[in-house]
Formats: structure tokens, C-alpha cells, sequence
């Protein structure tokens, strides 16, 4: 094997490896970012009140 065969052999698995991390740390920030989404959809331990009637939860006038 000659010398620039060999140069560009390494410059390739180099180019590869810098691939990879980049394809996961995206991976990892995309995982992350539904991880967030899923959390703000299930509403991440807050009592929702989307199903309840109308006035529950409101504010209660106790000065009558």
C-alpha cells in the first residue's frame, strides 16, 4: 500500500468518526427536545383542568 493510499484511508475513517459523533449528539438533542414536548403535553405533574365544568377552579368570592 503507497503512502497516499494510506493518507487517505485515515482521512476517511477520521471524516467517518466526526460523522457519527455529529449524527449523535443531533440524535441526542432531537431525543431530548420530544422528551420536552411529551412533558409539556402531559401537562409534567400540573393538575389540568380540561375536564371539568364551567367556574370549577375559579376564584371564589367569600366576602358575601
Amino acid at each position: 500500500m503507497d503512502m497516499m493510499a494510506m493518507v487517505s484511508t485515515m482521512l476517511a475513517a477520521q471524516q467517518g468518526a466526526l460523522q457519527s459523533n455529529i449524527s449523535a449528539t443531533l440524535t441526542k438533542q432531537n431525543m431530548d427536545m420530544e422528551k420536552s414536548t411529551v412533558l409539556t403535553l402531559m401537562g409534567a405533574g400540573q393538575p389540568s383542568l380540561a375536564n371539568v365544568g364551567a367556574g370549577v377552579g375559579a376564584n371564589l368570592n367569600v366576602t358575601a
